[in-house]
C-alpha cells in the first residue's frame, strides 16, 4: 500500500512468515530526506514511549551507537512524552572505558544528556575494568532487574544500525554469534570491527522486542539496503524479524535508491 503524507514520505506495509507461524509486520518508510526521516523516527518513539508508559509505567529502550545517537539527538526534542520514564539500555557496546572515543555510552554522554532531558542513572551501563564475559553476565544481571520473571526480556523498542557489511549490534555475518540462543548478552572478542571486545544483545532477544526500529540514511548505505530489503540476502540486519512485535525500516531517498516495492 502506498501513500503520500505532509511529511512527503512512502509508506509499505508488509506481512510474511516466521518460522512457518508466526506473522511478522514491515513496515518500510521512505522520506525525502534526513530531516523528514528524524520526524517519522520521532513519531514512532512518541507513540510508542506513550503507549507504554500508559501500559507500564516505563518506556524500555535499546540504544545503538552510529547515527542512532544523532538522530535521537534531533528526534528527541520534538517529543510530547515523560522522559523521565525511559530507561536506556545498549543493544550492544564496546569494552573500553567510558571516556574512551569508542564508548557508546560515553558518546551519549557527551552528545546527548545534558542537552536533552535525561539523566545518566537512566541508562544501564556495562561493568567497568572487566573482560567482555564477566561485562557480558554483569549485563545480563542488571537487565534481570528490570525484567524480572522473564525468560527473555521484551524491550519496547530497539533503535538499531546496520553497518556497511550488513551487521546490526555486534552480530556480524558468519560469525557464531548469529546462532547464540542460550543467553541474552554474549560476549565478543574477536570483533571484525575495532575494537575486538565487546558485548551483544543476542537474537533471541532482539526478536522478542515490541518494536525493532533501522534508521537509514545516505547514499553509502544504498547497496545494502538492497541487499537486504530486496535480494533478501542472510545478513545480520536481515535476521532481525521480532516474533510477535513491529518492524520498521525508515529510510531516506538516498538510502532507498534501489528500493522500490
Amino acid at each position: 500500500m502506498y501513500f503520500k503524507s505532509k511529511f512527503n514520505f512512502l509508506l509499505i506495509t508488509v506481512s510474511y512468515v516466521y518460522f512457518l507461524t508466526t506473522f511478522v509486520t514491515m513496515t518500510v518508510i521512505v522520506t525525502e530526506n534526513e530531516t523528514e526521516l528524524i520526524n517519522k523516527l520521532a513519531s514512532i518513539l512518541e507513540n510508542n514511549s506513550n503507549t507504554s508508559i500508559t501500559r507500564d509505567g516505563t518506556f524500555k529502550v535499546g540504544l545503538s551507537g552510529g547515527s542512532v545517537v544523532k538522530f535521537l539527538n534531533e528526534a528527541i526534542p520534538k517529543l510530547k512524552t515523560d522522559l523521565s520514564k525511559w530507561k536506556l539500555f545498549f543493544c550492544d557496546e564496546r569494552v573500553v572505558p567510558e571516556d574512551d572515543p569508542e564508548s557508546t555510552f560515553g558518546t551519549y554522554k557527551k552528545n546527548l544528556i545534558g542537552k536533552v532531558n535525561l539523566k545518566e542513572d537512566q541508562f544501564v551501563r556495562i561493568k567497568q575494568g572487566v573482560s567482555a564475559d564477566e561485562a557480558a553476565k554483569d549485563y545480563v544481571r542488571q537487565m534481570a532487574e528490570y525484567f524480572p520473571g522473564s525468560l527473555l526480556p521484551r524491550f519496547d523498542m530497539l533503535l538499531l544500525g546496520m553497518g556497511p557489511d550488513g551487521h546490526t549490534c555486534s552480530l556480524f555475518p558468519g560469525h557464531q554469534l548469529l546462532n547464540e540462543n542460550k543467553v541474552w548478552v554474549a560476549p565478543i572478542t574477536d570483533s571484525p570491527k575495532p575494537p575486538p571486545q565487546r558485548v551483544t544483545l543476542t537474537f533471541p532477544v532482539i526478536n522478542n522486542a515490541r518494536v525493532a526500529v533501522f534508521a537509514i540514511a545516505g547514499e553509502g548505505k544504498a547497496d545494502m539496503v538492497k541487499r537486504i530489503l530486496v535480494d533478501k540476502e542472510d545478513l545480520p540486519a536481515g535476521r532481525v524479524q521480532p516474533s510477535s512485535g513491529e518492524l520498521y525500516w525508515i529510510l531516506d531517498k538516498e538510502a532507498a535508491r534501489h528500493y522500490s516495492k
